[in-house]
């Protein structure tokens, strides 16, 4: 290897070839979303072109007719996940301030496997286990609610079992470990500085803990949202539990519809050009929100993780007494 006339060694083709290698990784990742985004726009113009803003508003969605509207489709993937996000949030945040702050050192690993195997379990599994075990038990809880509540429009409806209250308690189980361990690394990369410098003005355990969650708050809303994300892209168990009925309610008993369960159901079915392109530009929606909540939540644990800049105190002289 040749070197310069300073004496460092000259590297020749090798960092460039490297350079530009991992550039064209990079670059085919950004191709590739941006193709996702491209074939998307371009079939669903037909429906685009036909409804317009228009599309988002209504509530018919009769395929017979040729009639669509994607607002229910749109109000049941929100409001399950904003739902799911509800329960899953203080769980989630207290799963990760127990494994980084309060958990026995020998129990620690153990139950952060278990936590990140929840994340590896198959959709349709959740799927099953909503059929079987949480739709009865959304029914029984219904049967048993009082009829003064029953009467409001929260929990109204027919005690069949799969419903909202069902998707959204099966998406919160499946946010809650992508939340949990975003929110414990979090945690960890707070500096040990801030809870010793809590615990040299005397704070408590509790008092240290609530001063490393506000040191990371902006990482743990990234988590959050993390895991709203992942919520509303989710297919099968939503689908084998929520009803699929297109409604907008806001009843917790409701079947209702999401727009990843319309699309799943009904995208062998569409029998022409116009039936197809409007379950394609429902995809293209729920992919801007999804791009979009993903991107947002990256950046802000980037705020949380990055390097903050040292700032250096002068020494303040104290006079001696006389």
């Amino acid at each position: 290897m040749a070197q310069s006339p300073t004496g460092r060694r000259q590297a020749g083709w090798a960092d460039p070839l490297f350079r530009v290698g991992t550039g064209a990784v990079a670059v085919l990742v950004i191709a590739v979303v941006l193709g996702i985004l491209a074939v998307l726009v371009n079939d669903s113009m037909l429906s685009v072109r036909k409804f317009g803003l228009s599309f988002w508003r209504t509530r018919t969605w009769d395929p017979v007719a040729g009639d669509f509207g994607a607002l229910p489709f749109i109000w049941g993937t929100l409001y399950s996940s904003v739902l799911a996000l509800l329960v899953a949030m203080p769980v989630a945040l207290g799963i990760a301030i127990f494994l980084s702050e309060l958990c026995p050192r020998w129990l620690r690993q153990p139950l952060a496997f278990l936590t990140e195997l929840l994340a590896a379990i198959p959709s349709i599994v959740y799927g099953l286990w909503g059929i079987f075990v949480l739709a009865p038990a959304v029914r029984t809880l219904q049967v048993h609610t009082p009829d003064a509540l029953r009467r409001t429009p929260f929990f109204s409806g027919p005690p069949l079992g799969v419903g909202m209250l069902a998707a959204a308690l099966i998406l919160a189980v499946m946010v809650i470990p992508f939340t949990a361990t975003v929110a414990r690394e979090i945690l960890k990369a707070v500096p040990v500085s801030q809870r010793e410098a809590a615990y040299a003005l005397g704070a408590t355990r509790w008092e240290a803990i609530r001063l490393a969650v506000h040191y990371g708050r902006i990482g743990i809303l990234g988590a959050v949202m993390l895991g709203f994300g992942r919520a509303l892209g989710e297919t099968m168990a939503v689908t084998m539990v929520i009803g699929n009925n297109p409604q907008v309610a806001l009843s917790l008993f409701a079947p209702q519809h999401t727009m990843a369960a319309v699309i799943a159901n009904e995208f062998t079915e569409a029998a022409d050009a116009l039936y197809l392109n409007a379950l394609v530009e429902i995809g293209l929606v729920l992919f801007l929100i999804t791009v979009i909540i993903n991107g947002l939540s990256r950046f802000l644990i980037w705020r949380m993780v990055r390097v903050r800049p040292t700032r250096v105190v002068a020494p303040v002289k104290v006079p001696l007494a006389a």
